[in-house]
């Protein structure tokens, strides 16, 4: 085998969480060429690989969309003459693409992503709290079906440890001996998103702390909003808002002596730069098999009741109505577990 198409087209954290693999298929099967196809935006990512690792992007909304544009994107893969398919997302669009591909006689081989042992963790009744495979489990035994294997262990997207912050201190001013902490307080879901107000409060215990900077982390418009105003309100505050690419972004979390996240693509993120990361986790649970790489057990912040976990992606509504899996959660708490970290 010569060269072989990977497929993941979103989401962040998902696509974050194929890095490790990737990387270390790459490392350990140097005669190989791989071509990872997600969505452009995504490219940063990928951009520290192993040299016989390339990326492609694809438009979903527009060139490559509906079975005309998924179609015109098969055409273009087809000329790269790819020996093998690992599909990693086993979605309806990546399915109608592994069956062309397998229709012309490509090899192809697709994720299991577990859904009967997550249906017995997330039910309403006789839960089965077990942890099931991690994405990264998943993704490598796609590859062994395609008899490739790997053992490198990846450590970061920089091989030097940190990434290059010098054209960057116009934001972040210089790091000394001062601890440097991230702060990303949104996620996709209300179900896994910790309270404003308390995280708040947070910020201001931590801000008590000497010799401490914290950044914030977050993208959209009304995100901006609310971390500018933190970042007004408290010392040592400096919000990353609208100020960075990924790329960029990447490069801060590097020098984080912390990142505080939810589950969330910052959690992963941070993962990928060997950035410890302190989650804090309600509706969804580490077992489910989303936990960051290399990340601590005992850094996942979380309450144990009857009811959690109740949602894989934490896109349910709570069924008690009152978030306690989230409210239950005291910002003493969390300092608490980020300050392993600083002192």
């Amino acid at each position: 085998m010569k060269r072989l198409l990977i497929i993941r087209f979103s989401a962040i954290g998902d696509v974050a969480m194929t890095i490790p693999v990737i990387y270390a298929c790459a490392v350990d099967n140097p005669q190989l060429q791989l071509t990872v196809l997600s969505r452009e935006f995504l490219k940063p990512l990928f951009s520290r690989m192993p040299s016989n690792v390339e990326f492609k992007g694809v438009d979903l909304k527009k060139n490559h969309q509906g079975i005309a544009g998924l179609n015109r994107l098969y055409n273009e893969l087809k000329e790269e003459k790819f020996d093998a398919v690992a599909d990693f997302h086993d979605v309806l669009r990546s399915k109608y693409l592994r069956w062309r591909f397998k229709l012309s006689g490509t090899p192809v081989a697709h994720i299991r992503k577990g859904r009967d042992g997550k249906h017995k963790l997330v039910r309403a009744k006789h839960k089965v709290k077990e942890p099931q495979k991690s994405s990264f489990q998943r993704y490598s035994e796609v590859l062994e079906q395609l008899g490739i294997q790997s053992s490198s262990h990846f450590v970061s997207l920089f091989p030097e440890g940190k990434g290059d912050i010098s054209q960057l201190r116009g934001i972040t001013g210089e790091k000394g001996d001062s601890k440097w902490v991230g702060i990303a307080p949104f996620a996709a879901h209300k179900g896994k998103i910790y309270p404003f107000e308390r995280l708040k409060k947070e910020i201001g215990l931590l801000c008590r702390e000497p010799n401490i900077q914290i950044f914030l982390f977050g993208a959209g418009l009304e995100e901006q909003a609310l971390l500018e105003q933190w970042e007004n309100e408290f010392p040592h505050v400096t919000s990353l808002a609208g100020k960075l690419k990924m790329d960029t972004e990447l490069i801060v979390m590097s020098h984080l002596n912390v990142m505080l996240s939810m589950d969330s693509a910052n959690m992963h993120l941070a993962s990928l730069v060997n950035t410890p990361v302190v989650s804090i986790w309600g509706a969804t649970h580490p077992y489910a098999g989303f936990m960051g790489w290399n990340q601590k057990e005992e850094d996942a912040i979380q309450i144990d009741l009857a009811c959690r976990p109740c949602s894989v992606y934490g896109n349910k509504p709570c069924m008690r109505k009152d978030y306690a899996c989230l409210n239950e959660i005291t910002p003493e708490q969390v300092v608490g577990q980020l300050k392993r970290y600083l002192d």
